[in-house]
């Protein structure tokens, strides 16, 4: 017959003890990180949400991610269309109106993707995020209409356009309709690079699925937190696939930057310097090759008055 060490003590301990996935944005004064060490939680803010004894780079909410990384804490957020919540009255284990409700009431913020204006380095820029809590940062039709939003105010107000993805992918609860964002994004950033408008992807963990197989992967320069996990497919599954043993630190941001996947593995306390030079740089880039081909497009003036010249 269990006693009540055996039926309450033990218990208690175990869940105290049980390993867990750090949550940044949890209410409480300390944040458990996966390799254990427990964090005050100001202190995890000072450090960007990166744990000072593994530099784990914290999954963090948009909001978060928008006040540290733009100049002065300010930012802007821009209301972006909502469509119907549940085009295909979609159920598993629950319905997927319940699911809505949950990651709202979690996240405070209608759907995964959120998109803001402000500056970064003085310079006016349009920034958008994936917050992972929600429903794993997975794109719906709503993540694809934010998207889309976030690229016609860069047209409109003639800013580059900054993306943090963090996504286990496309949203299945939506199906045929989810997988259309894929396609939609890249025809609207299709516009953004006719304006001639920088459009930098910084991937954090984890970026998979339609997400690297679309506006993720298709950035002017392609920036990575470090220990980053990026794919299209699992790991596991890759290997199951396969039947062979993948390499050591296969998927990871190091990996990927050592075979050319992409272009910087940069840590989050050195995202506002970096990026902010980087669009210095291909804004004036991207200017002079304006000019270039607008005078190209010039009609010759007359002979008369180039003789008179």
């Amino acid at each position: 017959m269990p006693n009540w060490i055996t039926k309450f003590i033990k218990p208690r301990l175990k869940t105290l003890l049980k390993k867990r996935q750090p949550r940044a944005d949890d209410t409480g004064l300390w944040v458990t990180c996966v390799c254990q060490q427990l964090i005050y939680k100001e202190d995890l803010h000072k450090n960007f949400f990166v744990c000072p004894k593994c530099e784990t780079h914290q999954k963090i909410s948009c909001r978060a991610r928008f006040k540290i990384f733009l100049d002065n804490n300010e930012y802007e957020i821009l209301k972006t269309p909502l469509p119907i919540d549940d085009p295909l009255n979609f159920v598993d284990t629950k319905k997927y109106t319940d699911r809505l409700t949950a990651a709202r009431k979690l996240t405070k913020q209608d759907d995964a993707v959120m998109i803001a204006s402000g500056k970064l380095k003085g310079i006016n820029v349009t920034v958008g995020a994936q917050n992972f809590s929600f429903i794993g940062g997975s794109v719906g039709s709503a993540s694809g209409e934010a998207f889309i939003c976030g690229i016609q105010h860069a047209i409109d107000n003639q800013t580059p356009f900054i993306f943090f993805c963090c996504s286990g992918g496309i949203r299945m609860m939506e199906s045929a309709i989810a997988l259309q964002q894929m396609s939609r994004a890249v025809v609207a950033l299709n516009e953004l690079k006719k304006n001639s408008l920088p459009y930098i992807v910084i991937l954090t963990n984890p970026s998979y699925g339609g997400v690297t197989a679309s506006f993720g992967m298709l950035g002017d320069i392609q920036i990575a937190e470090p220990k980053s996990q990026i794919g299209f497919a699992g790991k596991r599954v890759i290997q199951q696939t396969i039947g062979e043993t993948l390499p050591e630190g296969f998927q990871t941001a190091e990996y990927i930057k050592n075979h050319g996947g992409i272009d910087l593995v940069v840590s989050r306390k050195d995202l506002r310097d970096t990026i902010g030079n980087l669009i210095t740089i291909l804004l004036k880039k991207n200017k002079v090759r304006s000019n270039e081909a607008t005078n190209e497009n010039r009609e010759d003036p007359p002979k008369t008055l180039v003789a008179a010249s």
